[in-house]
């Protein structure tokens, strides 16, 4: 590789991240390159920094492009594609969030779904059936619950990551609430 130090460690670190995640680790190390890159790069100076092949780079281009991570740009008297990624690394979760859900998420609420609509034929099915009827259940709401979320703007969307646990404290001070209303309502404490 032809970079400096710290962009060699993101970039190798991220495509070392990328087979974990489920992507091609040259495809993870071009994104982190474009990533940290302050202009657009084009296949062949993304060739030259990483040492690898132009089929290579082209093949990984088109995988970021199917996964909307990386923007087509061309720069003026230049007849090459150039490519970067969005600035705002909120919107690059939204992103790897939404297209993560439809190749995961949503294919297999459809099979869920599909299988809980088969009549079961033994006792050993309707055992399996119960059991995927929860795992469609819980998917189901986090898929609700993902939808609600998407929906809120970056500062709202921050904020409420910050809050981490204190969303507990939150639900057992609603609690505390709902306990002594009914409380009230049934002649309890005053």
């Amino acid at each position: 590789m032809n970079l400096p130090p710290l962009i060699q460690s993101f970039v190798l670190h991220f495509g070392e991240m990328g087979s974990r995640w489920g992507i091609n680790r040259t495809v993870g190390q071009i994104y982190a390159l474009l990533y940290v890159s302050e202009e657009p790069l084009c296949a062949d100076q993304i060739v030259d920094a990483l040492g690898i092949s132009r089929s290579n780079v082209s093949m990984s281009l088109r995988e970021l492009q199917a996964w909307n991570l990386v923007i087509l740009k061309h720069l003026p008297d230049d007849r090459r594609d150039f490519f970067t990624t969005p600035d705002d690394v909120w919107q690059i979760l939204r992103t790897l969030a939404e297209e993560r859900k439809k190749r995961e998420v949503d294919p297999t609420l459809s099979v869920l779904r599909e299988l809980l609509m088969q009549k079961p034929g033994s006792d050993q099915e309707r055992f399996a059936q119960a059991r995927l009827g929860e795992m469609n259940g819980l998917i189901e709401q986090l898929t609700n619950w993902y939808e609600d979320v998407k929906q809120l703007d970056t500062d709202r969307l921050a904020m409420l990551l910050s809050l981490g646990s204190k969303v507990t404290k939150l639900l057992d001070a609603k609690d505390r609430i709902v306990s002594i209303g009914r409380k009230r309502r049934d002649g309890g404490e005053r």
